[in-house]
């Protein structure tokens, strides 16, 4: 069975962690844009709220109140969404707990917990997905985040987590394709956004908790989710400033194990009152998608969105190329020209490779300036 991913209107998702943040932010975009939704989660006063909210607008809505570390409480999501709209097509696994404070002082049913909720809960989810999407096709995505590539500081339990979920999505697809399943696995890894996710994790620090700036909103984690329900993308990272710190990991290691070890400290902590209580093992005071301490976050990432438009950004590449070697003048042109020809060349080529279909589809529409392109790459 071909791969086939279907327009947002025609789709049934599962969501879980729907109760606040980044999960509340998705189901409310993806309703407005026409598809019916399954809300999960352990409060079910939040997601009555959202669900009522949600089916008042017009929208389709439905909510199933469990914890997915327990893979009975996910198999129960399956049957519900099933019973109500005779399957689904897409599921994202977002439900995510977190504990800040020194990896040591920590207690370890703390860390069980953590790994339970965050990397458990997207093992069970992913599993029951496969049970339903094997045979119709469909996305399971997975929320992870820049964490997934990086450590920071105070957040151990929560890092190690992610890394975890990155390992197992990865995983995951690979054996998808070698088996052919017409089932498209996504990672999503959001940098820091602006929902109450610092409000809701268990504190050992003696400040509240916030996320470092750069803060994103949640309705841009929510928009790339939403992207990868309708194409079959491999991962999306959300916001830069995230993807400069995991650059910045991969370039120069010990550095950046100083650098986040004096940095984040500092940034991850705000003046006032902690919390007296947390969500850790029981579900807290949902229903919001922004935190109250940091705004709505930045709207929009010019990085996300180049993420989810890869040909439009070679195209806009290549013109900037061609206007420059115009600007240049085609005497000056002759030295450097190998070297542009050699650029445009890598890039073409490597852009062919990762999407041959869309490539072909190209030539066939345009078989001149294909001609034209390939003689001059030659």
């Amino acid at each position: 069975m071909r791969l086939k991913l279907k327009p947002l209107a025609e789709q049934v998702i599962v969501i879980t962690g729907a109760s606040s943040g980044i999960g509340l932010a998705t189901a409310k975009k993806a309703a407005q844009a026409g598809a019916a939704v399954v809300l999960v989660a352990r409060s079910e006063t939040a997601l009555k709220l959202a669900s009522d909210e949600i089916n008042a607008q017009g929208g389709r809505a439905h909510y199933v109140v469990a914890d997915v570390g327990n893979p009975e409480d996910v198999a129960k999501v399956g049957r519900a969404a099933l019973a109500r709209f005779g399957g689904f097509d897409t599921w994202v696994n977002d439900a995510g707990v977190g504990v800040y404070g020194d990896a040591a002082e920590i207690p370890i049913e703390d860390h069980e917990r953590v790994f339970r909720t965050n990397y458990f809960g997207v093992v069970n989810g992913s599993i029951e997905a496969l049970k339903h999407l094997r045979a119709r096709g469909g996305a399971i995505i997975n929320v992870g985040s820049i964490l997934s590539d990086i450590a920071a500081p105070l957040m151990s339990a929560y890092s190690a987590s992610k890394h975890a979920v990155k390992g197992f999505t990865d995983s995951l697809r690979i054996e998808l394709l070698r088996e052919g399943a017409p089932v498209s696995v996504s990672l999503i890894k959001p940098s820091s956004i602006a929902t109450p996710f610092p409000e809701h994790a268990r504190n050992f620090m003696d400040k509240p908790a916030r996320v470092p700036p750069p803060v994103y909103a949640p309705e841009v984690v929510a928009d790339a989710i939403l992207h990868a329900a309708v194409h079959p993308v491999r991962q999306i990272t959300v916001g830069a400033g995230g993807r400069q710190m995991v650059l910045t990991g991969a370039a120069a290691p010990r550095f950046a194990d100083r650098f986040f070890g004096a940095v984040i400290p500092a940034l991850s902590t705000r003046k006032g009152r902690k919390p007296r209580t947390d969500s850790l093992y029981e579900p807290g005071v949902d229903g919001e998608v922004h935190s109250a301490h940091v705004g709505s976050g930045r709207r929009f990432s010019v990085y996300t969105e180049a993420q989810k438009h890869r040909g439009l950004v070679l195209g806009v590449g290549l013109l900037a190329l061609a206007a420059a070697a115009a600007w240049a003048g085609r005497g000056r042109l002759e030295k450097v020209k190998p070297l542009v020809r050699q650029a445009v060349r890598r890039t073409a080529l490597k852009a062919a490779r990762r999407h041959p279909l869309k490539a072909a589809r190209l030539a066939a529409r345009h078989p001149r300036q294909a001609l034209k392109l390939a003689n001059a790459l030659r």
